[in-house]
């Protein structure tokens, strides 16, 4: 499904047919990610070295890329109303009624039937909300597929290292990358949503 052009810079991983997926339900979708994928460069110094959150420059330029192509931040919530109806002679009464309302699921970017979020050297906190937000846009009938971008840790340590030994960029293991999110995918965190990971390694450099 994905070119070797895009295919041979980047660590993947898929549930459920998740490439395949996005190709046949979202092609535009899935040409948009692709031409992103394969027009993005990471800088040793400005993205391996030099220290930086999830507002780096890394996840700006990444979303940046997808939000000039018609990609937008969303929110999603849930609400439940519910009913007793009582059933007497005539038109039913309704007896009591009540309503409740889930926390909104934030998504960096979504378009189409897509959601994508940019998953770069922030809290590891943050994979478990990605994970619970694609089940529920899915199981609610809102996405196809799920798409997120994150990094190869022990790659990008290593290069961190290479070129300054006193670096401490990508020291800690409690930030999101493939490392941390491929156990998730593999014990079905994210039950029957389909979801495609693109991974930042050291051949993206």
């Amino acid at each position: 499904m994905v070119p070797p052009s895009v295919l041979s810079r980047y660590d993947f991983l898929e549930t459920r047919n998740a490439a395949a997926i996005l190709r046949a339900t979202n092609p535009a979708e899935f040409a948009d990610l692709l031409q992103v994928l394969e027009g993005f460069t990471v800088e040793v110094v400005g993205d391996v070295v030099v220290p930086g959150g999830n507002e780096s420059g890394t996840a700006a330029r990444l979303n940046g890329a997808l939000r000039s192509r018609g990609w937008r931040e969303a929110s999603y919530k849930v609400k439940i109303t519910s009913e007793l109806v009582l059933k007497a002679p005539g038109s039913p009464v309704v007896k009591s009624a009540g309503e409740s309302e889930t926390a909104s699921y934030l998504v960096d970017n979504v378009k189409g039937r897509v959601a994508a979020d940019v998953e770069w050297h922030a809290k590891d906190g943050n994979l478990d909300r990605d994970l619970a937000a694609y089940r529920t846009l899915y199981d609610s009938g809102i996405i196809d597929v799920a798409v997120m971008v994150t990094m190869t840790r022990a790659d990008l340590r290593a290069m961190a290292l290479h070129q300054d030994p006193e670096s401490k960029k990508f020291g800690t293991s409690t930030t999101t990358n493939l490392e941390k999110v491929t156990p998730k995918l593999l014990r079905g965190d994210g039950a029957g949503c389909p979801i495609l990971i693109a991974s930042i390694c050291a051949r993206t450099v």
